[in-house]
């Protein structure tokens, strides 16, 4: 997992808004393995030991999750082994969740929506050594996930939970136009293009498949939820250090975006981020 730790960035926390806080608290619970970190009336820290990896809030006057606008598609949970994805897929089968699976070439990956329709994966990378790049840009693919494999990887070991050592992955996005994301993320975040899908980019930093996706699978354009609508809040960027992120916020402010003092930033979509460091 050198991905995600110094000299890269990556994504830390990811913050989510939900209409009923008991009903996701438990879902995150009992069907996804989190643990409570924090918790208070209107929202809660989940994590895997004692590392934070969501925050859950239930708006006042929370509305349903909208549909066609930006926002987000998923996060990306990523489990330490191939083995822990194999535990973890034997028990959304024994509780008989629904969910889709993916052969990614450079990761195995389950999907999955919570209550309120936020969309999650959860997955295992293969090793990097095993990825294929050509022209700067890794070969990624969409094809059907080998269960058996996996779950015999799994042993007969039970699943007990999202174990330590798990880290947020990745982030995907509903955009609103590519080429002004990829600007924002490319030139003022530092981020690299390294894949394309139809409507999708993905972008990296230290030669990773992705820590961020970005589509207009929602439509070219597509407008914003409100403020007090189910979905992403925010989510955090950790930088190596105050030089790195002094020097994304001087790039940002200099292709127009804002900057607040506490370093919170848009997108041109209107996806809100937090910039931190290490």
């Amino acid at each position: 997992m050198n991905f995600h730790r110094y000299p890269n960035t990556f994504i830390g926390t990811v913050h989510i808004k939900v209409e009923n806080l008991e009903r996701s608290v438990e879902f995150y619970q009992s069907v996804i393995g989190l643990h409570i970190l924090d918790k208070e009336e209107r929202s809660a820290v989940m994590g895997a030991g004692t590392h934070p990896l969501l925050v859950i809030e239930e708006p006042k006057n929370v509305i349903p999750k909208q549909g066609r606008t930006t926002g987000l598609f998923h996060f990306a949970i990523l489990l330490p082994t191939r083995a822990d994805l194999g535990k973890k897929l034997r028990h959304l089968l024994e509780i008989d969740y629904p969910i889709g699976a993916s052969d990614h070439l450079v990761s195995e990956a389950l999907y999955l929506d919570d209550p309120d329709g936020n969309g999650i994966e959860i997955y295992a990378d293969r090793p990097s050594s095993g990825w294929n790049w050509a022209n700067q840009e890794v070969e990624m693919a969409t094809k059907p996930l080998d269960a058996q494999s996996l779950l015999a990887e799994a042993g007969k070991e039970k699943w007990m939970g999202i174990p330590e050592g798990t880290i947020m992955g990745h982030i995907h996005l509903h955009v609103a136009n590519l080429k002004d994301a990829k600007n924002f993320y490319g030139d003022g975040l530092g981020f690299n293009l390294v894949s394309r899908y139809p409507q999708a980019l993905f972008m990296s930093t230290g030669g990773y498949h992705h820590h961020l996706g970005l589509n207009t699978w929602n439509g070219i354009g597509a407008p914003p939820p409100k403020d007090n609508s189910v979905g992403l809040k925010q989510f955090s960027l950790i930088f190596a250090g105050e030089k790195e992120r002094g020097d994304a916020a001087s790039r940002l402010k200099e292709i127009g975006a804002e900057v607040t003092e506490d370093y919170k930033v848009k997108d041109p979509s209107g996806n809100l981020i937090q910039l931190n460091v290490i």
